[in-house]
């Protein structure tokens, strides 16, 4: 267990803006992406075998769980249950950032194939 902050450039996904945090390595429950997007960016249909809750820190998003559709902007929060797919994509004007807490340790995620 790390007491130490953890430097955003030693959990971050190649030269992206975003960021991977797998809490069993530090001592921690929980994990979590930061994920900071261009409009139209988002990530491709998939779920996991635990809950994921959203909280929207800037911009806007569409989330979508098991095909239904709901708008996050700034302030909002969100909970995917577990088992549902589910995606969320920038719609706003804007910079979207968004934190993704997986309710796991280690993150599990399995990807739809999409036509």
């Amino acid at each position: 267990m790390t007491t130490a902050p953890i430097s955003a450039d030693s959990i971050r996904v190649g030269d992206s803006r975003t960021l991977r945090f797998e809490g069993e390595g530090y001592g921690s429950t929980v994990s979590f992406f930061l994920v900071t997007s261009d409009p139209g960016q988002g990530p491709g249909l998939h779920r996991h075998p635990y809950d994921e809750t959203w909280s929207v820190l800037e911009g806007e998003a569409t989330i979508v769980v098991d095909g239904e559709s709901m708008v996050a902007r700034a302030g909002d929060t969100a909970v995917a249950p577990a088992n549902s797919w589910h995606r969320f994509t920038n719609t706003g004007t804007g910079t979207l950032r968004i934190v993704c807490i997986h309710a796991s340790p280690v993150m599990i995620q399995e990807f739809a194939e999409e036509s």
